[in-house]
């Protein structure tokens, strides 16, 4: 597939006439949840089918919207204090137009994330000076591919399917409102603070020499799709619940079979221990105020030997990872809040573990986008044909996506060892 850059541009934000121009020398201080995340750009790649969306609908739906989500039209940079943060400078959000003449959407595409991916989005890699990046790349068929990147130091999933949606609400002439963001008051620590829970290796670690190796990508890493229908999941559910009163989510049930998948498909031994890194969004936990904008998100690690994993029943996984998450709840997010405020992380050298590594390797991370409303991105055209993340091959980093056919069923983008492939692909559709 040749992909051929047209043009590129900024977009800036478009204010309605008569109204008063925003301050752009404001700075938005960055909070304890934007600093401890990862700090890379996020992508994702959606489809759609012709007749796609023309491009100055689409740009015309962003210069509206960046004029209320306008963190995404600054830039990230230290404030008059030494603390990073996004500067309201309405530099605006980038635009790459591209084409494809070669090859129909659907020749092209692939099912699942493969490096030809990586020719649907701007480069990830790159420092770019934008918090949005986005290519739009048309095909011969008259089909759209947009390629979607944002900086996750600014916003988390839950925040960015937000402004999509938002997005395609402003380019179909609808009313946009202005989302609140972090401010010095918004999530304060208490006087005193009151740590109560130990944050040490958890959000945060002592430094290691091969703590921060950087993130290239492993190079016998292949991205397998498994879709599990929607009956597949309530019978594992199913499976999973019986003789509890109240049953396991999709969520945990299909967290848990691939858990144990995994473990199975590595060749783990009995004895080896196995964790999970599960974001939880803190935003009721929290208290955050309706459709907060910014980082919200910790995390729950469940862990078991591999011996539990594989000999006891799949509801001794969901289990842990239920328990797991429900002890990340509001208590847990305030005390990450006070201790932060302690000096702790500054006097005792201490990093963040969000770090981007490229094996995980007996364990896992899962990011699941099953509760974002991709659906509903519509430029004026209907939804997208199909949507899916970029390609990101970390061993045992995972992506659960609901379907696109919108019937309940799941799809899990998972990255494994191509010498694991084949022991994945047997087990992943047994309930055994």
């Amino acid at each position: 597939m040749e992909v051929k850059v047209v043009s590129s541009k900024l977009v800036k934000p478009r204010y309605p006439d008569g109204a008063a121009r925003p301050d752009t020398t404001e700075h938005v201080p960055s909070s304890v949840f934007d600093m401890i995340t990862y700090h890379f750009q996020m992508a994702i790649i959606y489809a759609f089918s012709a007749p796609a969306p023309s491009t100055a609908g689409i740009e015309r739906g962003l210069a509206d919207v960046l004029a209320s989500y306008r963190l995404f039209a600054g830039q990230v940079t230290m404030g008059p204090a030494g603390a990073l943060g996004v500067l309201l400078n309405d530099r605006g959000a980038r635009i790459v137009e591209a084409c494809v003449d070669d090859a129909t959407l659907a020749d092209a595409a692939p099912s699942k994330p493969t490096p030809e991916l990586l020719k649907l989005h701007p480069y990830l890699d790159d420092e770019h000076e934008e918090v949005v990046l986005v290519q739009l790349t048309r095909f011969a068929c008259g089909s759209l591919a947009i390629g979607f990147t944002a900086n996750h130091a600014v916003a988390d999933g839950h925040a960015t399917s937000d402004f999509l949606v938002a997005w395609g609400r402003a380019a179909r002439g609808l009313a946009v409102s202005s989302p609140p963001h972090n401010h010095p008051d918004l999530f304060p620590p208490r006087d005193p603070p009151l740590v109560e829970f130990e944050h040490r290796g958890v959000e945060y670690r002592r430094p290691t020499p091969s703590a921060n190796q950087g993130h290239h990508g492993a190079d016998n890493v292949v991205i397998h799709k498994a879709h599990f229908t929607k009956d597949f999941i309530a019978g594992l559910r199913a499976k999973a619940s019986e003789g509890r009163g109240r049953p396991f989510s999709r969520f945990e049930t299909t967290l848990a079979h691939l858990w144990r998948t995994m473990a199975r498909a590595r060749g783990l031994g009995p004895e080896e221990t196995s964790t999970i890194r599960v974001s939880v969004d803190g935003r009721r936990r929290l208290a955050a105020p309706p459709g907060y904008f910014g980082n919200m998100v910790l995390w729950a690690f469940p862990r078991a030997t591999v011996g539990d994993l594989l000999n006891r029943p799949l509801k001794h996984a969901a289990q842990a990872i239920h328990d797991a998450v429900a002890r990340v709840d509001g208590a847990y997010f305030q005390s990450l809040v006070d201790f932060a405020s302690t000096s702790a992380v500054e006097r005792e050298g201490l990093e963040k573990t969000a770090v981007l590594r490229d094996v995980l390797g007996p364990d896992m991370e899962v990011d699941s986008w099953l509760s974002f409303p991709f659906h509903e991105l519509d430029f004026g055209t209907g939804g997208p044909s199909y949507f899916m993340p970029a390609y990101f091959p970390t061993e045992g980093m995972m992506f659960l996506v609901p379907s696109y056919t919108g019937d309940g069923s799941v799809n899990a983008f998972v990255p494994v060892f191509d010498h694991n492939l084949d022991a994945f692909k047997q087990c992943c559709y047994s309930m055994e």
